[in-house]
């Protein structure tokens, strides 16, 4: 499928490539990806050392990308791109970037939007702040948009398979009705009734999506501790490419995430059992996000060679050091 690069590792499900994404897409045939998940870095007006861009220049730099994903998309996929908010320079008054290019993706490249989601994190640190902790003028940014994105009106997608838990009020309205429920028409006049209490296996999920981003034990910071290196300073929770890799692929389908990082979306597309390509630049990241396939027990000196084969540029099949960690257990 791709096969002017080698990955610099890979499963049987999927593999992780090192280069510039716009060259790794180029590669993949038209039409023939389902869904691409992705965070890519975000146009804030403070560096950060996983980089970044102007805001003025970064919507276009972001619509190079996109072009060539709406090309690959199958014609049901799908393309989800998690932006962070940022304020204009200097001042507390909001950037409208992360909204420019859902307007630009729709109006000149003829996405369609298939539905707005917002990631609410409880457990994000007050900012910015300038606004936030010392001038007081703003509450603390805690929500990211989250568009969804489609290349026709009707892209594959099944909101059964990521339903939500009920509430315990709900649990007991599905056992008894008649007890806790009396039929009432609204005031717009519709009659629900009591059909809304069958068990369907779980509610519908709203459109805000709350999820801490709180990791500080998994796999992969343990292998950055062992090895004696800095996670990826922007990771996404893997409960949020989970939603929707359940809910717009099914077992087998090709998920690619264009700006991989730390490669949430691969190890959860693993997990799943879809098919899976990840793309990132630096060769640092790449390396260390291998410590999310490798099971525990694996040991520091393992580890570090695995991550300094990867970054020298060699491409490693994971299953050799999985054997490893199992003999050690």
């Amino acid at each position: 499928m791709i096969d002017a690069f080698s990955p610099a590792y890979f499963t049987q499900k999927g593999g992780t490539y090192v280069g510039d994404s716009r060259e790794l897409l180029a590669a993949l045939p038209d039409n023939s990806v389902n869904l691409v998940m992705t965070s890519p870095p975000f146009a804030l007006q403070r560096q950060k050392e996983y980089g970044n861009l102007d805001q003025h220049e970064y919507i276009d730099w972001f619509l190079e990308f996109a072009k060539l994903v709406h090309q690959k998309l199958k014609d049901d996929g799908s393309f989800v791109v998690d932006f962070g908010g940022a304020y204009m320079k200097g001042v507390p008054a909001r950037s409208l970037y992360n909204f420019r290019v859902m307007i630009r993706m729709v109006d000149e490249l003829e996405f369609f939007l298939a539905e707005d989601f917002y990631w609410f994190n409880p457990s994000k640190l007050p900012s910015p702040i300038e606004w936030v902790n010392k001038r007081k003028l703003r509450a603390k940014d805690s929500v990211n948009t989250v568009w969804w994105f489609s290349k026709t009106e009707w892209p594959k997608s099944d909101i059964t398979k990521v339903l939500a838990p009920y509430s315990d009020r709900m649990k007991k309205l599905i056992e008894d009705p008649d007890k806790f429920y009396t039929p009432k028409v609204r005031p717009s006049g519709h009659d629900i009734g009591k059909g809304f209490a069958k068990d369907n296996g779980g509610a519908i999920p709203p459109n805000l999506l709350q999820i801490s981003n709180s990791e500080s034990n998994g796999q992969y910071l343990s292998g950055c501790k062992a090895v004696g290196i800095k996670g990826h300073p922007a990771r996404f929770p893997a409960k949020l490419p989970e939603f929707f890799i359940r809910m717009l692929t099914d077992p087998d389908d090709l998920v690619v995430d264009i700006f991989g990082g730390s490669n949430t979306t691969g190890q959860v597309a693993e997990v799943e059992g879809r098919r899976w390509m990840t793309f990132e630049a630096l060769p640092e990241y790449v390396g260390a996000s291998a410590f999310r396939f490798l099971d525990k027990g694996m040991t520091p000196e393992a580890m570090k060679e695995l991550y300094e084969r990867i970054v020298a540029g060699e491409s490693i099949p994971l299953d050799e050091y999985r054997q490893q960690s199992v003999l050690t257990l």
